[in-house]
């Protein structure tokens, strides 16, 4: 590892890979800096359904490995980070006009060995799927597949009654962007610069190492830094970043995608997921959010220019409401949506000509004609952490003596403490903060964890904390956002460190952004 350079590893990209990247090649003693456009988790990353999940329909696709890589990962990362992830029952109803996806390679078998099915998806082989997800990846947290009586179980109360029969199988939630704030955070405890708004706008290679250039997107300012190896995690960008901000002319590219979500008032009552399957052959979910919302997501759509901010088309709007009020007994309407996001998903381009149909997959291309490049293609949220090891298997052909896996096990900023010990741990929090309510202590908790004590410090009452800005948002949070966790602005406190933008009024947020700002 060449002293003279400024980094051993350049990582461009600030999203769920290039933070997962950055912890764990710190953690092996790589002197890593890390370059982000925007905010941290500002694209992709704080976009996505919230779920670690196998993916169940990608059976359907054949796509094991990724399922069962999934699977085995769910576990390890809910006890990695107890405070922002935790298991969740997912409700399958069953009804007999259920069909596949045309594109899909089980479909097509079906087709040909049982063409009287017509594309129907039959109850034997949903649980034939669900038996396969129970065991493929071992489980000893998350509880096995069920089957439920929608007429009498409370699962069944907003269903439509044509709905009788359900499949209940578990995967788990997830924090997303906060994940990758926490990747952030602790690759920088580890030695790791990290690097907010801040852009690679060109780069030299040579024999052995890079030369880049920096620059700060509030200034303009440039600077330029050295780098014996550069990794590209640009997410949406990875194209761009190759055979532009790099000048190399490659092949290889992603597809973007583009996945919307729709957020409207809670609608039922118990804490479980919906697993909706639709006469198109596509699924979507429905899932309790922030607890007095209902998330319902998602869509796959091409979308041509990553420069282009995605955003839920009123076209995808209507579809989300029509697929869920195909089987909820109050229809969903455009007029009760509160909120919609929409991110853009970078598949590897394998080819397929449906979005649906593309590999979630990833790929990592490493190109070593001079000093060394990594392109990371593709990838979902809940791989992050293989896929780290699987780009550190391949960095460490660049480095002497590097160190091996290390990440499995060890717990998140905040997550020292048992998977199952989130109320024992709000419990502990009201008890030496009494200004607290339970709700309050319950957002804190699932954002910090046993960090909550070092965000509210030595408050002995409320006054301690600082300027109220509503929602129960004090300047003592803030000031820990921005000196601990790279928040800028007003925006990345309150949809991507939290989602209290849900909450607060334009003037409140206007007030949380000049704070942020001064």
């Amino acid at each position: 590892m060449a002293q003279d350079l400024d980094f051993d590893l350049l990582i461009i990209g600030g999203g769920i890979n290039g933070c997962g990247i950055a912890r764990d090649a710190a953690g092996r003693g790589l002197r890593v800096g890390l370059a982000e456009m925007n905010d941290l988790a500002s694209a992709t990353s704080s976009a996505s359904t919230k779920l670690f999940h196998g993916g169940l329909r990608y059976l359907e696709y054949f796509e094991v490995r990724l399922v069962r890589e999934a699977l085995i990962e769910r576990e390890t990362l809910l006890r990695a980070m107890p405070h922002i992830s935790w298991p969740m029952r997912f409700v399958l109803p069953y009804h007999k006009d259920m069909r596949f996806e045309n594109a899909t390679p089980t479909s097509k078998l079906l087709n040909v060995v049982m063409p009287w099915m017509k594309g129907r998806r039959p109850a034997w082989l949903i649980r034939m799927g669900l038996f396969m997800y129970d065991h493929l990846g071992g489980r000893n947290i998350l509880a096995a597949t069920s089957t439920l009586d929608l007429v009498t179980g409370p699962e069944g109360a907003p269903l439509q009654k044509r709905f009788a029969k359900a499949f209940e199988y578990s995967d788990c939630w997830v924090e997303d962007s906060r994940l990758v704030v926490l990747n952030a955070r602790d690759a920088h405890a580890r030695g790791a610069q990290i690097m907010v708004r801040t852009k690679v706008v060109g780069a030299k290679r040579g024999a052995d190492h890079w030369t880049v250039t920096l620059q700060d997107r509030a200034s303009g300012e440039t600077r330029e830094v050295t780098a014996r190896m550069l990794v590209n995690a640009a997410g949406p960008w990875v194209g761009d970043v190759l055979n532009g901000t790099l000048g190399l002319n490659s092949r290889e590219g992603a597809r973007l995608v583009r996945g919307s979500h729709i957020v409207v008032p809670k609608l039922y009552d118990h804490d479980k997921c919906y697993f909706f399957q639709g006469e198109d052959g596509r699924i979507i979910f429905a899932i309790p959010y922030e607890g007095d919302f209902t998330l319902i997501g998602t869509t796959d759509a091409d979308h041509n220019d990553p420069d282009d901010a995605p955003v839920c088309t009123p076209e995808e709007q209507q579809y989300l409401c029509d697929f869920a009020s195909q089987y909820f007994t109050k229809p969903v309407t455009r007029d009760q949506i509160v909120w919609t996001y929409s991110g853009v998903r970078p598949l590897y381009d394998d080819g397929a000509q449906n979005a649906s149909a593309l590999t979630r997959d990833y790929t990592l291309k490493l190109n070593d004609t001079g000093a060394p490049l990594l392109n990371i293609f593709g990838g979902k949220i809940t791989t992050y952490r293989r896929l780290a090891e699987s780009a550190l298997a391949k960095i460490a052909t660049q480095f002497d003596g590097l160190g091996g896996n290390w990440t499995s096990g060890i717990a998140m900023p905040g997550g020292d403490f048992a998977v199952d010990g989130v109320d024992a741990l709000i419990a502990d929090v009201l008890r030496e903060y009494p200004f607290l309510d339970a709700r309050w202590a319950q957002r804190m908790v699932r954002a910090y964890g046993t960090e909550t004590r070092n965000v509210l410090g030595d408050a002995e009452v409320l006054a301690d904390l600082g300027e109220d800005f509503g929602a129960s948002l004090f300047g003592a949070e803030l000031d820990w956002l921005k000196t601990h966790e790279f928040a800028r602005t007003g925006e990345d406190v309150l949809w991507r460190r939290s989602k209290l933008g849900l909450r607060l009024s334009k003037d409140q947020a206007a007030r949380v952004d000049a704070y942020m700002r001064a």
